[in-house]
């Protein structure tokens, strides 16, 4: 689908544990959520999320179909059972045309006749086969990449619409560095023996495809190294992961005048006409990306350049399209994630459902699953956190008055979005039809462009949500200054409406102080109360903050992922500021309420242990090297065992509640815990 592709959105997919943690015990005839299976043969103090989760880790087994288990990504899982379920039995039903259930009920149905979509073959692509062998120059084949961005068939541009960093309130046309298909730039000039074996494995894909659409062997052999060797010099103008990191660096306001002049060849008067974006200036957020492209568009034969969008509209709807090209396309999967088998074909249409048309799935899942009492908590606790939040500004004994002032402006400006949208998305003009898969997919797509074309140049709608209701995530955007957490998440292990305010302050409360505290991390920090990139710091203060930050980063170098795999600082350093605050500003919110106050304990534990023993829960997760090896290379995010470990060792009231003491493993000097919020 077109979606949003900005670094600024901080999004934290945080997931429900495929393993339950709650068991139903009668207490003052009230449920409550017990903690059991903690390892008392290990010490808190030594590895705290394997005290926690050992005996978990220990016995249970990664499904075939899966590249992990647990909670964070792994926890939608379960969550697509639900809505599975929910698909199930619209499908089966007959509803009146054009309602929600028809749409959701026929899109899932039309994906499930595995008989027609086979039968069909590649025949759905073969007009756009067409069109690449009618292109005769240049120009053509920009027409053709503008198009076929409409339908969300994505190559050698990568193009966007959202709020402009300089003036929020309004939307802007945003381009983006594209191109190739490896998972990020260093993958095309590392040769370390799992990146060659990732190289090879993605060749061997697109030789494949070839093959499926009539190419011999060695004709498609010859044309995926053709692919290859264009996307590698599209690389080599990629920013770095840890580059695009750069706010300031990815604002790039032209005018498309200036840009005609600079890129001719990619021609960007033409290129917006053809986009359908109304617009005399663009945000170019990777510029020598461009710089590159508008040479190879001349240097590169016109021939080649057909062989890769062919390539590049093959790789966008392998997936949809009949089994032969699923499997190849689940063999370099499995390179990348070590996933042994494929996913049942009821749950890889539960996720196409909920990717085309996410918000009317949604509405059917908030029906049943959503309860205005959650609501109701989380108002309560993210009210709480912010509090909390605010006093702990008031101590830094780094920061100015003058710079906490304006952090108190910029979180008391926050907004909240919590279950579901106020408006939901429209879908009345996607046409959808039992029988046709792949044009349902499309005609979802194209409503979906429309929707984001209209917003260049208009004021950003606040109400919008970057994610679907039942996906189990949260989210902050910069721009809007706003923390979203969708239903999905308002559940166990992190929510629970019967579980004690320890385990609800440890789960969720972390989850919520993590996602304030993401905007006043390297980058949050960067935008101000109204979600515009200006400096409200004095200069002394944001050295010091800088400072903080990159105690950060050196103290997550030094943590092992595998082997010689250490996690990388300077790419995580967002998500782990948020990780060591969220539990200091969730911890300081926990003591607020009458149980954080107390010192009764509950299954032998008290109540500080128990809020810190949630923290660990709610990482619980074990995947496969194959995937773990890829994350660190590629997510923002810490593995799941140092976004334990890491906040708690700069905890010092997780010290004090295991008396953690010099020479347990994870014990630090007072002095060198970092705080940085």
């Amino acid at each position: 689908m077109f979606r949003p592709f900005t670094r600024a959105l901080c999004l934290t997919l945080i997931i429900l544990s495929a393993v339950a943690c709650t068991q139903k015990h009668e207490e003052a005839k009230t449920n409550r959520t017990v903690i059991s299976g903690i390892d008392a043969s290990r010490k808190p103090g030594d590895d705290f999320f394997s005290y926690v989760n050992s005996i978990w880790w220990d016995t249970v087994k990664i499904p075939g179909t899966q590249s992990g288990v647990g909670s964070y990504s792994f926890l939608n899982y379960p969550q697509r059972l639900r809505l599975q379920a929910i698909l199930d039995s619209v499908s089966s039903g007959t509803h009146p045309s054009g309602s929600l259930e028809q749409k959701v009920g026929d899109f899932y149905a039309s994906g499930m006749d595995t008989v027609t979509i086979n039968k069909r073959g590649y025949e759905p692509i073969k007009p756009i086969f067409a069109r690449i062998d009618a292109i005769n120059d240049v120009a053509g084949v920009m027409k053709f990449v503008a198009e076929e961005i409409k339908v969300a068939d994505n190559s050698i541009i990568g193009f966007y619409v959202g709020p402009d960093d300089k003036h929020s309130a309004i939307n802007i046309a945003q381009f983006v560095q594209a191109g190739i298909g490896l998972p990020e730039k260093d993958y095309y000039f590392r040769s370390d023996e799992s990146t060659l074996a990732t190289q090879k494995a993605y060749e061997k894909y697109v030789t494949t495809l070839f093959e499926l659409t009539g190419a011999d062997a060695a004709t498609a052999a010859k044309n995926a190294s053709t692919v290859y060797k264009i996307e590698k010099q599209l690389a080599t103008s990629h920013r770095t992961n840890v580059e695009l990191r750069d706010v300031k660096a990815n604002y790039n306001k032209l005018a498309v005048a200036t840009l005609d002049k600079r890129h001719p060849n990619i021609g960007w008067t033409t290129l917006l006409a053809e986009l359908g974006a109304k617009t005399d200036s663009v945000n170019v957020q990777q510029p020598a990306y461009y710089d590159q492209l508008n040479k190879l568009l001349k240097s590169v034969s016109l021939a080649d350049w057909k062989v890769y969008l062919k390539a590049s509209s093959m790789n966008t709807f392998a997936n949809e399209l009949s089994k032969p090209f699923v499997d190849a396309t689940f063999a370099y999967t499995q390179v990348l994630t070590g996933q042994a088998q494929k996913k049942p074909r009821k749950e890889e249409m539960t996720q196409s459902v909920d990717r085309y048309l996410g918000h009317a799935l949604a509405q059917l899942y908030v029906k049943k699953y959503f309860t205005e009492d959650a609501k109701k908590r989380m108002n309560t606790l993210v009210d709480n956190l912010e509090k909390a939040f605010e006093a702990r500004i008031n101590r830094l004994d780094w920061m100015s008055d003058s710079t906490k002032a304006k952090a108190k402006e910029k979180l008391h400006a926050f907004s909240r979005k919590i279950g579901y949208p106020d408006k939901w998305k429209d879908y009345s003009k996607v046409e959808v039809k039992r029988d046709s898969y792949f044009e349902n997919l499309l005609s979802s797509n194209s409503n979906e462009y429309a929707f984001d074309i209209a917003k260049v140049g208009q004021p950003v709608d606040r109400t919008e949500w970057l994610t679907t209701p039942p996906t189990v995530t949260a989210y902050n955007n910069p721009p809007l200054n706003e923390i979203v957490f969708p239903a999905g998440i308002l559940q166990p292990p992190y929510f629970d409406v019967n579980a004690d305010d320890a385990l609800n302050y440890g789960g969720i409360g972390m989850v919520i102080g993590h996602e304030i505290t993401h905007s006043f991390d390297d980058q949050g920090a960067q935008y101000d109360k109204a979600g515009n990139v200006t400096n409200w710091w004095t200069k002394t203060d944001y050295e010091k903050f800088k400072a903080k930050t990159q105690q950060v980063i050196d103290q997550y170098d030094k943590f092992t992922v595998l082997d010689t795999v250490h996690v990388k600082g300077a790419l995580t350093v967002g998500e782990n500021t948020a990780d060591i605050a969220g539990v200091a500003i969730a911890y300081d919110a926990f003591k607020l309420t009458q149980q954080g106050q107390d010192t009764t304990k509950l299954d032998g534990f008290t109540p500080d242990q128990r809020f810190f023993i949630s923290v660990a829960r709610i990482w619980r997760v074990k995947t496969t090297d194959a995937f773990l090896r890829n994350y660190v290379k590629t997510n923002p995010h810490s593995p799941a065992r140092w976004r334990v470990n890491g906040p708690l060792m700069n905890t010092t009231p997780f010290y004090n509640a295991f008396n953690l003491q010099p020479g347990d493993k994870m014990y630090k000097p007072e002095s060198e815990r970092i705080v940085v919020w």
